[in-house]
């Protein structure tokens, strides 16, 4: 088993003054600090295969940090290559091939041209058979996703309400994030919509920001700064659909790709059922796209999900608390880094108002079609 050691971020901006080679060193000096290491301690280096590698390689962060790597990996892109990170990490440490491994990501896409827009013009089908004729951006691929969600199962717009005001309750609870003001059904409702049926509040947030986190054995764990957070098992499952159908070909379309495998594989490993979980940190790039996330991960079956959230309740004190910090929609949108960090700080008690009362084991869900990571993490 490895731990999860170390953690930090920036300060999420909808513009940073910094650019993202800066906030990613930033967040993995915090994350080597935070753990009571010094740099050249790290002798491994994670990050995702999709963003990171163009924008801030692996080779440039250990020449900043003055890190002699034995051992250099990616994974995924997004979401899935942040949260399943610990498996290629502990294959590292368990083979001896590494000791202590920094995972970091950040993103510019506030202050870059295009910004998260412009990522699926890399792919071919999408730039010439959809976005001519509206389907030019995220928000349009998941207001269609709610708008079908609504006809296969009756999901009403109170059901999004519910659940993004919910969000928004533990963003400023937690505090810190990138957004402040209240949510309430008055102001959901009178907000204006930015694809039918989602409205500015099922919408994640544009951040630039980075974030990191430090893994290495639990034996080596114990004898450091702070208390070790255990990744107890990680899943990560893939389904065979490319870049150019993501969002919009696939058949069914109301299943998260992936989910429902990679939550099972973690659980397994994990040896936990899914009412053990105290909380969960769930990829929430719109409101739908979360709930939908909600039922595929287990925790209720599939057109069930704004029923258990009215009923289970997913604030701070609910049932079942869902993203502790706000997340992607009330927090920062980082693709999920600062999902890892806020579990593990659930799981430290570090949370201060947003702390989930003895959290002991949290669930964290990573998105980016057609992959999908899970991590089990615990105590």
């Amino acid at each position: 088993m490895i731990a999860i050691v170390g953690v930090g971020e920036t300060i999420p901006l909808r513009v940073s003054p910094k650019d993202v080679r800066a906030l990613c060193l930033e967040a993995s000096l915090a994350a080597i600090a935070d753990a009571g290491l010094e740099c050249v301690d790290i002798d491994g280096i994670i990050t995702d295969a999709g963003i990171m590698p163009a924008s801030v390689p692996a080779d440039w962060m250990a020449a900043q940090l003055g890190a002699s790597l034995n051992f250099s990996g990616n994974l995924s892109y997004g979401g899935a290559g942040i949260v399943a990170a610990p498996m290629l990490a502990e294959m590292a440490i368990r083979s001896g091939r590494a000791k202590a491994v920094l995972f970091y990501f950040g993103v510019d896409w506030g202050s870059r041209p295009g910004g998260p827009y412009a990522f699926h013009d890399a792919y071919p089908a999408k730039k010439l058979f959809e976005k001519p004729y509206g389907f030019s951006a995220q928000p349009a691929y998941f207001g269609l996703w709610a708008r079908r969600y609504m006809h296969e199962y009756g999901l009403s717009e109170d059901d999004l309400a519910e659940l993004a005001i919910a969000q928004r309750a533990n963003a400023l609870r937690h505090g810190g994030g990138q957004i402040k003001k209240p949510l309430d059904r008055e102001t959901y409702f009178t907000s204006r919509r930015i694809a039918d049926p989602l409205r500015v509040a099922d919408c994640c947030l544009i951040t630039d920001g980075a974030g990191a986190y430090v893994m290495t054995s639990a034996e080596r764990a114990r004898d450091l700064r702070k208390q070790p957070v255990f990744v107890h098992g990680v899943g990560f499952a893939s389904v065979p659909v490319s870049g150019d159908d993501v969002f919009t070909q696939p058949a069914p379309l109301l299943l998260t790709p992936a989910a429902a495998v990679a939550s099972r594989q973690a659980r397994e490993r994990a040896g936990v059922a899914i009412g053990d979980v105290d909380f969960t940190e769930i990829y929430d790039c719109f409101s739908i796209s979360c709930l939908m996330q909600i039922e595929d991960l287990g925790f209720c079956a599939k057109g069930e999900g704004a029923a258990f959230i009215r009923e289970r309740g997913i604030t701070i004190d609910g049932d079942l608390p869902v993203n502790t910090h706000g997340g992607l929609l009330s927090y920062s949108y980082r693709l999920g880094i600062e999902h890892m960090v806020e579990a593990v700080r659930q799981l430290r008690g570090e949370s201060g108002a947003a702390q989930v009362t003895n959290a002991r084991i949290g669930l964290v869900g990573g998105f980016s079609p057609p992959d999908y990571g899970v991590a089990v993490l615990g105590r």
